[in-house]
């Protein structure tokens, strides 16, 4: 295991280096001028090319990109032009959100998926089967954007006066506040890699209020929460949900199924012990591709809901030609990418023995 871990890694290497060439050189070429889009209508030329020489736009492509490698290499992610400020910063700042959005939307598409998967495939043909699989077509075929209004028109607006009103945008209601972590636990002088972690998880609302007992802060952000995470969970689910039916089918028809059932053994005891876990490996690969996805494709959410993550940010930096955050962006994408894919891997050699990792 440890000998395939680390080959992994290593030929992860030119992945990520093939990711970056491709997002630097894609950054370039297409139309727009970071000055024009900084500047507007002051961008003259003499303004673009003192801004050209200063972000170094005015040296050759390949030059360029040596630069920025030997930038990667020191550590550092570079200057955003938009915000003015380290890309590291603006990350640490605005990637806590749309992991936190990433969670709660996988938790919510991985346990409501298989759940309606594994009802459908027990109760094959049934009505029940017939109208989950008919849920999940449409979880696949809504576009975010309309399932985002939707519910936040139906939640803040139809259902106002109900108990079941919840906020459509934002992440804390006005007047509930969540101090960060440095804050609450007297560590205001911490400093270098522990205060960038501690700061990272107190971007993290439900995180930060859980650890340290804020129960109305806790109770809040989960609302605000809600319909984000169903918003852009829906489309995982529905893929979870087909995968699980059709995959816990497949292996219910298997030989070792029929033996254990003729041994005698529960049926709730077949399907969950001895068909469940072996139908998992497919279901395992589409969590990790959703997983992936939907760290990199929260743009639409974030915007409709009003949440400042990284999604948000990296649309607006690519309106703006933000070379560095969208490099910066990218290359976090797809180190992830890597790290589900491997993680992936090594359940498939836990979920099923026959598999090895050598």
């Amino acid at each position: 295991m440890p000998r395939f871990i680390i080959r992994r890694l290593l030929l992860s290497i030119p992945v990520l280096f093939g990711a970056v060439l491709l997002v630097f050189t894609l950054a370039r070429v297409i139309p727009g001028d970071p000055c024009i889009a900084t500047y507007g209508e002051k961008a003259t030329e003499s303004i673009c090319n003192a801004f050209n020489i200063r972000y170094g736009l005015d040296r050759p492509l390949f030059e360029q990109f040596i630069v920025y490698l030997q930038t990667l290499g020191s550590g550092d992610l570079g200057y955003s032009i938009r915000f003015g400020r380290p890309v590291a910063d603006i990350i640490i700042e605005r990637l806590p959100v749309t992991v936190e959005l990433t969670i709660a939307a996988m938790i919510f598409a991985v346990v409501v998926g298989v759940t309606l998967g594994l009802v459908s495939a027990i109760r094959r043909n049934s009505p029940v089967d017939v109208g989950t699989m008919i849920i999940a077509n449409l979880g696949v075929s809504i576009p975010v954007f309309v399932l985002g209004l939707f519910l936040a028109y139906a939640f803040a607006v139809l259902l106002k006066d109900t108990p079941l009103v919840l906020p459509p945008s934002g992440r804390l209601s006005p007047g509930v506040t969540i101090p960060p972590l440095a804050t609450t636990w007297g560590l205001q002088d911490l400093a270098g890699p522990p205060r960038v972690l501690l700061d990272f998880f107190s971007g993290m609302h439900t995180f930060n209020a859980l650890v340290t007992g804020n129960w109305a802060g806790l109770g809040d952000a989960m609302r605000h929460l809600l319909l984000p995470a169903i918003a852009v969970g829906t489309i995982p689910l529905a893929i979870i949900a087909r995968m699980t039916r059709s995959s816990l089918l497949e292996v219910l028809g298997l030989d070792f199924v029929r033996t254990a059932r003729a041994k005698g053994v529960k049926d709730r005891a077949v399907v969950i012990r001895h068909g469940l876990r072996n139908a998992m490996l497919p279901v395992v690969t589409v969590i990790g591709l959703s997983l992936g996805a939907l760290l990199s494709g929260a743009v639409l959410t974030e915007t409709i809901f009003g949440l400042t993550g990284m999604g948000r940010t990296l649309f607006e930096s690519i309106n703006s030609r933000d070379y560095s955050i969208i490099q910066g962006a990218t290359l976090l994408v797809a180190v992830f990418y890597v790290t589900v894919n491997l993680v992936v891997d090594v359940l498939y050699a836990y979920l099923d023995p026959r598999v090895r990792l050598s």
